[in-house]
């Protein structure tokens, strides 16, 4: 018999019950499967709270209904379960990997992790993965009997991995990597558990990281409009969104902006998601997988848009680059909070003791493992956090508006 509450899952899909473990083994709960333990572990922990406060384009205070990390994060869960669901994958290790994929985040969104690459260029540089592989195996600090939260190797494989392999076939870093090689902190963990870093992950991580995408374009079009960054005849240069709306006027000639915003924003997502499905559903039954390990030794991601709407998509955000993230009103945002966290940085390098009394402990003699220790406490900074040290070390701090 089944157990309780559990849903039917392809062959393909990740077994809790067989499981390759964690790096501290523990006993089983009786009640939660392992990837359950997974998602409430990540719910729990002091990074995920923080999301609340981190920002994705907007910083916290323009508005009560732009979007936050965590809001994003929470968006990002619902359709990832949606897409697990509906292709037959495990729902809570999906959703576990969503709700994990921006602990790594630095406050001021991708300005933020720009900027901290950039400081810590001479010391391995900085990389939002590794940084959430970072809090999630050593900077959680809840537990009795270890560092970090535990979780289940298919969680911090799909952690990791969400996006493609990290090395190709003959053990050198794919694209992302090629120039600056695979960061230190995920080198480091790998060396303790082998994360299978030349394959690919799961279905369910693939699901998340489609579901990321999905989120990011839907939600980036609402808060973009909402802002007045653009209206809604700008977006008619994207045939994809263009039909859409055309959609909608033809159904609800008189709707009012706030709701013609809403309908087509909920479009998207539905269009995004059938066609994850049709194609996910297509390759699967090329590939016939028999087990999850069959997905991972793929030639190619499983869980992904059909070329044309791949195309769809990439055409959205070429749009939301232009009109939004390079929006005047963004950049000059932007350049003062890359101006606060330079200042951040240059001032703990030099004055270590101005960090709180937690993260000057045992400091670090030489200078790379000093700069990491600096990366990981302004990393975990919210967006309120960071203007409020800026204020207390420095004596004139950007408005951020």
């Amino acid at each position: 018999m089944r157990p309780f509450g559990e849903r039917w899952r392809a062959p393909y899909a990740c077994d809790p019950g067989a499981a390759r473990g964690r790096l501290y083994p523990e006993a089983v709960s009786p009640t939660r499967s392992d990837f359950q333990r997974d998602r409430d572990r990540i719910i729990h922990s002091s990074a995920f709270r923080r999301l609340k406060h981190k920002t994705q384009v907007f910083v916290y205070h323009e508005g009560d209904h732009f979007r936050t990390r965590l809001t994003h994060t929470i968006e990002v869960s619902q359709i990832a379960r949606a897409l697990a669901r509906s292709l037959g994958l495990d729902e809570d290790l999906a959703e576990a990997l969503a709700l994990s994929h921006d602990l790594g985040h630095t406050p001021f969104g991708h300005t933020g992790e720009d900027t901290l690459d950039e400081c810590m260029r001479s010391f391995g540089g900085f990389d939002h993965n590794a940084q959430a592989l970072r809090i999630v195996t050593r900077l959680e600090r809840r537990y009795a009997e270890y560092d970090g939260l535990n979780l289940t190797w298919e969680t911090l494989e799909g952690l990791v991995k969400h996006n493609g392999p990290l090395l190709d076939a003959d053990g050198k870093p794919t694209s992302r990597y090629a120039e600056r090689g695979i960061p230190l902190a995920i080198l480091e963990y790998n060396a303790q558990q082998d994360l299978e870093l030349a394959t690919y992950a799961s279905a369910e991580a693939q699901a998340a990281a489609i579901a990321d995408d999905i989120a990011y374009d839907a939600h980036d079009i609402d808060d973009g409009l909402r802002a007045g960054l653009f209206g809604v005849e700008d977006l008619r240069e994207v045939p994809f969104l263009d039909t859409l709306l055309r959609e909608i006027e033809a159904r609800y000639p008189k709707l009012d902006l706030s709701r013609r915003i809403h309908e087509l924003t909920r479009r998207v997502i539905t269009r995004f998601v059938e066609d994850v499905v049709a194609e996910g559903d297509r390759r699967l039954a090329a590939l016939a997988p028999a087990s999850a390990a069959d997905i991972r030794h793929a030639n190619a991601t499983t869980i992904c848009f059909s070329p044309a709407m791949q195309e769809a998509e990439a055409s959205v955000k070429r749009f939301l680059y232009a009109h939004m993230y390079r929006h005047p009103k963004v950049m000059e945002v932007r350049r003062q909070a890359d101006d606060v966290l330079r200042d951040l940085f240059r001032r703990f390098m030099t004055d270590p003791q101005a960090m709180p009394e937690e993260w000057r402990a045992d400091l670090p003699t030489d200078e790379p493992r000093l700069a990491r220790r600096v990366a990981d406490y302004i990393a975990g900074m919210t967006d309120r956090y960071a203007i409020l040290e800026h204020r207390r070390l420095f004596d004139v701090t950007p408005d951020l508006r």
